[in-house]
């Protein structure tokens, strides 16, 4: 059964953001804990999409915004490991774009580590533009920033 998909919005932010990073090494292999600020959960909730399977387990989520200039920012993907590989980062995404395109956004933009093979690969298979950005996160921590054009 697929995940359903339910806003940020229409859930109990603080309750959720500490699922979240109670689960957190089933979602990421690198910490990003402090990348879970509430802000993320509480004032750009509307945003944000959790997928829960048939049992009410947490299997994906996405935090994001779009901003004033209608950029569209995917500030985290995650897909819990016993879930990859079944196109729910890719319905995360879809959702995100959907609401961010109706929005006015013009532009979805996301940033991953260069050796991301899951993160490129997904990028690529919808069309973002990877773009090298050597010491984004600080010297030595380079990055790519994965560009997409919402209009059509």
């Amino acid at each position: 059964m697929t995940p359903a998909l339910v806003a940020l919005s229409d859930l109990s932010a603080g309750v959720v953001r500490a699922r979240l990073l109670a689960a957190h090494d089933r979602f990421w292999d690198v910490d990003t804990r402090a990348r879970h600020d509430p802000v993320w959960f509480d004032q750009f909730g509307g945003f944000g999409v959790l997928a829960r399977s048939a049992d009410g387990a947490d299997a994906g989520y996405l935090l994001g915004v779009v901003t004033a200039d209608r950029l569209a920012v995917v500030h985290l993907l995650a897909v819990r490991d016993d879930v990859r590989r079944r196109g729910l980062g890719r319905a995360l995404l879809g959702w995100f774009t959907d609401l961010a395109a109706g929005t006015g956004a013009r532009v979805v933009q996301g940033v991953a580590r260069p050796g991301d093979t899951a993160a490129l690969g997904l990028a690529a298979a919808l069309g973002a533009v990877p773009h090298p950005a050597p010491d984004r996160e600080g010297p030595g921590q380079d990055r790519v920033v994965l560009t997409r054009s919402l209009r059509t």
